[in-house]
């Protein structure tokens, strides 16, 4: 899965907090052709999602609330293009689309169709210099590539890329974040490796590290540079984990999309809550996606979730430090118009 879940449990200060409340999450397909070492999804054995059962989901969505946050997640999602293509072209206006991609995929026909349609939000993931990108990943080197893509990418009226630090790279997560900032990227999603080991030392360097990224963004809007980070305005209830109403490839629908995760095959059966011909009433979907966090627990143990909960803890602390600064900044920039 392309690893753009909008994480950390956030601030209850977050100017746009609570957003999984309205949001659809469309479980394009499993299959990856990169293969991180630190994403969870199982990768083999489903269909991919059907045109129709896209449409079907996106019609139940809007008809219950009105409009949201559309995210189409995997796997690689442009495995499948027709089906993104279709969600995107399907939906109202009141439906922002954010499609996650490892960017393997993204060529120039991809580029332009995109490029002439705002309300889609593309997250791509880059998580730094060759060495860390590359090294993370099992499939064939993608880093270069999709350097050379960035300057048709940064065009895009919206763009994010997702920045995933793993525990073996947390000690040269400042460096890379430099050096995506010097290839011109300035709309970023900081991803911790949850539901992964790490070692205190590994936590100690996240720390460290995002407090020297703290200070490069403060510098940055103290100049006036506009600089995004994604983490200020999402909270969620379950770390990594988008909570909503999640359609899986296989048409089951579940209130959270932890059943991506391999080590939790064997509870996908039992979590489920409807399917697209049978789906859950929204209090049974509520009562589903609040089960996640006790579900993660039960399966990965006390060890995990706690290494979890301080790498989450390092992000939060970024972004508490964070607000201040970004309310001068809107501030100075409202002034200026």
């Amino acid at each position: 899965m392309a690893a753009t879940a909008l994480t950390g449990s956030g601030s209850p200060g977050a100017p746009r907090a609570d957003r999984w409340h309205n949001a659809l999450i469309l479980v394009v397909t499993r299959r990856c052709d990169l293969r991180c070492a630190y994403c969870p999804t199982v990768k083999d054995g489903e269909p991919d999602l059907s045109i129709e059962d896209a449409k079907r989901a996106l019609t139940l969505f809007v008809e219950r609330h009105g409009g949201g946050d559309c995210k189409l997640f995997g796997g690689e999602p442009l495995l499948v293009p027709d089906v993104v293509r279709a969600v995107v072209n399907a939906a109202p206006p009141s439906v922002s689309v954010y499609l996650s991609t490892n960017g393997t995929h993204l060529d120039e026909g991809w580029l332009r169709w995109l490029y002439m349609r705002p309300q889609v939000t593309l997250t791509l993931s880059l998580d730094g210099k060759a060495r860390d990108h590359d090294g993370l990943r099992r499939g064939a080197p993608s880093h270069d590539a999709l350097v050379a893509k960035l300057p048709a990418l940064l065009r895009l009226p919206r763009f994010v890329v997702t920045q995933t630090i793993a525990p073996s790279t947390a000690v040269r997560a400042a460096e890379n974040f430099r050096y995506l900032r010097s290839l011109g990227v300035k709309r970023f999603n900081l991803l911790p490796g949850y539901y992964l080991p790490w070692k205190p030392e590994q936590l100690a360097a996240l720390e460290d590290n995002f407090t020297q990224i703290a200070d490069d963004i403060e510098g940055a809007w103290a100049k006036g540079e506009n600089l995004y980070l994604r983490n200020l305005f999402v909270r969620a209830p379950v770390a990594f984990y988008n909570t909503g109403f999640v359609v899986d490839c296989d048409r089951r629908i579940y209130g959270n999309n932890l059943v991506l995760a391999g080590n939790l095959d064997h509870v996908r059966a039992a979590t489920a809550t409807g399917t697209l011909d049978n789906p859950p009433s929204e209090a049974e979907l509520a009562e589903n996606g609040a089960r996640a966090g006790q579900v993660l627990a039960d399966t990965l143990g006390p060890a995990i979730m706690e290494a979890t909960a301080q790498a989450d803890a390092c992000l939060t602390r970024l972004c508490n430090r964070l607000y201040p600064a970004y309310f001068e900044h809107r501030g100075r920039k409202v002034i200026t118009r």
